[in-house]
């Protein structure tokens, strides 16, 4: 009989937020897969857990995947953990968790913090619509494609950034969608230091310089368009977004009907707007 996959979500900085379900669930486990064992390591041994490790993250998802994959086959259970947060969000569990379900792999989550959900709740913008956007591309193209798709979104949206490329990133996120947009930025979430900014994206753009550079990851929390902007979204900006759909794997039709409900235009029109430009 086949064993089990656990997606265990751990804390993202403060230790006393891991749930006592989360606890149990890496003590009764057969093993841990871990994006990076080291860390996972520290979490275990401040609370006294005694499991084996594999390592499973970007640069060996595929050939670790399958290797666990295999001895979940056999039957033992593994439990999944990222660095910080829930596994499988912006986080190479998802191929993981695409894998088993593909193999018939029972699979469970274990909730438990997520960065972009705290953030949107520390950022006093509205919460009752949000979108989560992740890491932008380094790709200059995917990334001004990426952005020009969100002009006219009105749910607030959430990104992630690196320190060393936050500079960029809020530069990028200023010209996409003007100076006076509303921003927060949030780091150290549920650390002693934590530190949340809210500001304009004109003002975050201007607030770290070589001499005054960013200090830990960052979730970016921004305010949605505004009403008058809802029809902003071009045919182009549509069309960007379609391809983006395509780039991730998904058909033309798919594309087009998840463009359609991002941007309110028709998919009958994307699909034939795609269909007769040439990439």
């Amino acid at each position: 009989m086949a064993g089990k996959l656990y997606l265990v979500g751990t804390p993202i900085g403060n230790l006393g937020d891991i749930s006592p379900r989360a606890l149990r669930t890496l003590r009764e486990a057969d093993f841990i897969a871990a994006e990076d064992t080291r860390v996972t390591l520290r979490l275990l041994n401040h609370f006294d857990i005694k499991k084996p490790l594999v390592s499973y993250y970007e640069h060996n998802a595929k050939r670790s995947g399958v290797k666990i994959l295999e001895r979940i086959l056999a039957g033992e259970s593994c439990a999944l953990v990222t660095d910080a947060g829930m596994p499988s969000v912006s986080d190479p569990g998802e191929d993981l968790a695409v894998r088993c379900a593909e193999a018939g792999v029972e699979i469970s989550a274990v909730p438990g913090p997520s960065a972009a959900v705290t953030a949107l709740a520390l950022s006093a913008l509205p919460s009752g619509r949000f979108t989560f956007e992740g890491f932008l591309s380094t790709s200059g193209r995917s990334r001004r494609e990426h952005l020009e798709s969100l002009k006219g979104e009105r749910r607030t949206m959430i990104f992630y950034e690196a320190p060393h490329k936050l500079r960029r990133t809020l530069a990028d996120l200023r010209d996409a969608f003007g100076a006076e947009r509303r921003a927060a930025l949030c780091r150290e979430m549920t650390k002693l230091h934590e530190e949340v900014i809210r500001t304009t994206l004109g003002e975050a753009a201007e607030l770290y310089t070589e001499e005054n550079p960013p200090r830990g990851e960052f979730a970016i929390v921004i305010a949605g368009a505004p009403e008058d902007a809802a029809g902003a979204v071009t045919p182009e900006a549509a069309l960007a977004l379609v391809n983006e759909y395509r780039a991730a794997g998904m058909s033309l039709k798919e594309a087009c009907r998840h463009a359609a409900e991002k941007t309110g235009l028709k998919k009958n029109e994307l699909y034939d707007l795609a269909v007769n430009t040439p990439i």
